[in-house]
């Protein structure tokens, strides 16, 4: 799991009303509790037993809604850690950790100061790994939205040991813009929305050193090595490729 400079903005301010106020301004979002940062405010002012204290939380997105990038679980992260901040820091990071991970399995990682991190278990027990560094990151986003839910339920798991590929992983950290790209999920989404395969094949006609489906999709992203400033000229090729694709959303962004 990697973080990148593109964010939402959350701000969030302690009123003196009880309960927990969301907005979402420009956002089809919803403003209630099926909105996962008003899960998030609500379950620490449980775990804090906080039952007089009131929060306005204003949500800004930058990232597209279901895009396999994160965003809902960065925005619980953010409030997390913005409460507990406000309020005096009174859970420690672990209660961070063991209270995200009730909210979804990404949040954990938005709780931590970590650049970067392989994911075990739900995505609750981390281990720091380096960031990457040297590159930029094209993001294409074809403009829709995908359920998780959905992709996983069609994605059969397996515990057979000989089809783990961990060790495949690890090298793909050690090297990651030289190894073969594996995203488990990207076929499933595939066969459910076959005309994003059209953004991987943009990406690789581009010169992209790596392309990879990012979570349960539809976005794609695709690397670009930039230790010398040579990527500038790639990047603004693909970007108008891209661009010129119905709907897609295109992001420069590179890796925190």
């Amino acid at each position: 799991m990697q973080k990148l400079d593109l964010c939402d903005l959350v701000t969030v301010s302690l009123v003196d009303e009880p309960g927990v106020f969301l907005r979402c301004p420009d956002s089809d979002l919803p403003e209630d509790s099926t909105n996962i940062a008003f899960q998030a405010a609500r379950a620490f002012f449980e775990i804090c037993s906080l039952e007089r204290v009131g929060v306005q939380i204003t949500l800004e997105k930058r990232i597209p809604i279901a895009a396999g990038l994160g965003g809902g679980s960065s925005d619980a992260g953010a409030v997390l850690l913005g409460l507990n901040r406000l309020l005096g820091t009174p859970l420690s990071t672990a209660m961070l950790i063991d209270l995200a991970r009730t909210l979804g399995a990404d949040v954990p990682f938005f709780v931590t100061n970590f650049g970067a991190v392989r994911a075990e278990g739900i995505g609750d027990r981390m281990t720091s790994v380096p960031s990457l560094q040297g590159c930029r990151i094209v993001l294409a986003n074809p403009g829709f939205s995908v359920s998780t839910r959905e992709v996983f339920e069609k994605y059969a798991l397996t515990l057979a040991g000989e089809n783990s590929k961990i060790k495949i992983f690890r090298k793909i950290i050690a090297h990651p813009t030289s190894c073969r790209s594996i995203n488990d999920l990207e076929s499933i989404t595939l066969s459910s929305y076959p005309e994003i395969e059209a953004l991987k094949l943009d990406f690789l006609a581009q010169g992209a050193s790596l392309v990879l489906m990012s979570g349960s999709g539809p976005t794609y992203f695709g690397i670009f090595p930039d230790e010398d400033g040579s990527a500038s000229t790639l990047v603004r090729q693909v970007v108008q490729v891209l661009q010129q694709r119905k709907n897609v959303k295109v992001f420069v962004t590179q890796p925190v």
